[in-house]
């Protein structure tokens, strides 16, 4: 079902929901005024805090009563959709073989509703050939269930020291935590439990063959 409220919102103010639950699909804490204005390009804080209002009354956005720092979406509030339901933000690139950064991007690719996952979710393009024998190859499209958990022997998404993020099996071991590859070419990474957050797990995969 589409999400009537947002559908409903000015192109300013769903623009901005739509990277509100970009950031809270990649595990972003709640950004300020100031923040946002900086990410999407505004000169004025006053404008954007008249669109942060109009979320707030829509019920998408959790009142500002001092209390709290950075703009939050409501808990139950749903990922921003196109018209099509059928799609998920692409939010960048990810490495199967050495970390870089998910980059935030506005583009939406279309996936089919078997492959959707079940909660709030994001799509990736792979670089590397670290998952080769996973059945991840240079260029795939993964579909990732957005979560900040997962069972050992998944394929998450690891967000490493919280600057880069990288494409590998988790394995807790010895209060290690691990981040196999699926390539015998390219090492085991090894890390503190702090300073690894899983921002997701891959539930499905698309290819291109053309």
């Amino acid at each position: 079902m589409e999400n009537t409220q947002a559908l409903s919102l000015t192109a300013g103010q769903r623009q901005l929901f739509e990277h509100l639950c970009e950031r809270r699909a990649r595990g972003l804490a709640p950004a300020t005024l100031d923040q946002l204005c900086g990410e999407l390009g505004l000169s004025s804080r006053g404008s954007l805090h008249k669109q942060v209002s109009a979320l707030i009354d829509a019920g998408l956005v959790e009142p500002m009563d001092g209390k709290q720092r950075g703009v939050r979406l409501r808990a139950l509030a749903p990922m921003a959709t196109a018209e099509n339901d059928d799609t998920l933000p692409l939010l960048g690139k990810i490495a199967a073989g050495r970390p870089i950064d998910a980059l935030s991007g506005a583009e939406r690719v279309q996936v089919p509703a078997a492959m959707r996952p079940r909660g709030e979710g994001y799509a990736l393009t792979v670089q590397g050939d670290s998952m080769r024998d996973a059945g991840i190859q240079d260029g795939d499209v993964v579909i990732i269930e957005a979560r900040e958990h997962a069972r050992p022997g998944e394929i998450v998404v690891a967000l490493i020291d919280g600057e880069s993020a990288t494409l590998k099996r988790l394995r807790p071991r010895g209060g290690w935590i691990e981040l196999e590859s699926e390539n015998p070419e390219h090492p085991t990474q090894r890390y503190a439990p702090e300073r690894v957050q899983v921002q997701g797990v891959v539930v499905g995969l698309m290819r291109r063959y053309v």
